[in-house]
């Protein structure tokens, strides 16, 4: 349940893709880059948004918020099928981007109220095989609809499977946050929480390395298609090969969580930021040498999404672990980085593509090595530990 809610948040940008040129034409649009606003405000709209709807639940419950938040993503998609001027699809995509907080914050709160440690690791990791892997084949599904239906189309399909999941998690999910369990009435609690969140040392490298990571992994989305179609020259083969490295990260996801519980969050999340560092210097040394192939710079590549995802799952868990009482306030600064400061660095890296391999192998590496630095940060050096250290 809560990778489908978390999912409708990638789906509702990834799946607009293949329509964007038919949107910039029916709007007129098509004589400028205008039409990359429909994503990007979506995006800036839902990182800046993050912090709300965390804090909010921390003081209501979070069945009530999420509900509300997911009835709102329903209603906006609904009418953005309906509007004629593109200023107006503007204004209801930075709604949309609001209401997608929610749906990917607050379902990081409810499995820290349930779980801890290693075994919110091992729930973590199936829920982010899904929300990992869906912006990868969502817009073969956006294609299709396209194709059938028009582009409008696309929206009614997102808000009626919203809908749906909202039926199911209204139905089927009890509250995990108890009023007995809930912080004091008064509003500066909410900012007071946030506070206390970024202030505590043994989560916030976590949070931020987080970011960085998925700032490397943006990087690679935006510029997949030109190295992989066109630098290596695969052409229309590039969605079954980036299909094919997606399935391999959701592989990887889903061995993490078999073994977490037996090593430990820390022990395989830190190992795991060693491998990608050293995969990263291993794309790096391959870029800068003539004559890279195609086969050598996907299973690299692909080693690296898969230490990827085992960084996220694991180093998400540790991040939240501090903050079981304030789980909201926790889950809204780690989205909110990661979408803000992961975004916006992906946008560089992908930015800087010049034809080649190496600036995507620079911010790889780049990004692994901030990280260990900020791991050893809230770790005070000492890594690998089999035990949760008390919050600081």
């Amino acid at each position: 349940m809560m990778a489908m809610v978390q999912a409708l948040q990638p789906l509702a940008f990834t799946s607009l893709l293949p329509a964007l040129g038919h949107i910039a034409v029916d709007f007129e649009v098509a004589q400028s880059n205008q039409r990359q606003l429909i994503i990007s405000v979506f995006l800036i709209s839902s990182g800046l948004s993050s912090l709300i709807p965390g804090t909010i639940s921390d003081r209501y419950g979070r069945k009530p918020v999420l509900i509300g938040y997911m009835a709102l993503f329903v209603v906006v998609n609904a009418v953005s099928a309906l509007v004629r001027d593109f200023h107006v699809l503007l204004a209801l995509r930075a709604i949309l981007g609001f209401a997608s907080s929610g749906l990917t914050v607050l379902p990081l709160a409810i499995i820290r109220d349930r779980y801890e440690g290693a075994g919110m690791a091992k729930l973590q990791a199936v829920v982010a095989t899904l929300f990992m892997t869906v912006p990868t084949f969502a817009p073969s599904l956006g294609y299709v609809i396209l194709e059938l239906a028009g582009w409008r189309a696309i929206f009614v399909v997102i808000g009626a499977l919203t809908l749906l999941v909202t039926g199911w998690f209204a139905l089927r999910m009890e509250e995990t946050k108890p009023k007995q369990d809930r912080p004091a009435q008064h509003s500066g609690n909410l900012v007071g929480n946030v506070v206390t969140v970024l202030g505590n040392r043994s989560s916030i490298g976590y949070v931020v390395g987080i970011s960085l990571i998925f700032g490397g992994h943006f990087g690679f989305i935006n510029s997949s298609q030109q190295l992989i179609g066109e630098h290596f020259g695969a052409g229309p083969a590039y969605p079954l090969i980036i299909g094919s490295m997606a399935a391999v990260m959701a592989l990887a996801s889903l061995v993490n969580s078999a073994l977490v519980e037996r090593f430990g969050a820390r022990r395989i999340g830190h190992a795991a930021i060693f491998c990608y560092l050293a995969a990263s210097l291993a794309q790096l040394a391959l870029a800068a040498a003539p004559g890279e192939s195609l086969a050598q710079f996907v299973v690299l590549m692909s080693l690296n999404m898969c230490l990827l995802i085992t960084v996220f799952v694991n180093f998400t868990a540790i991040a939240l672990q501090p903050f079981g009482h304030i789980a909201g306030a926790a889950a809204s600064v780690q989205a909110f980085f990661r979408l803000v400061l992961g975004a916006g660095l992906g946008g560089l890296i992908g930015y800087a593509y010049d034809g080649t391999p190496q600036p995507l192998a620079m911010g790889l590496v780049m990004v692994g090595s901030l990280t260990l630095a900020l791991v050893l940060f809230s770790e005070r050096g000492k890594l690998f530990q089999p035990v949760e250290p008390p919050s600081r």
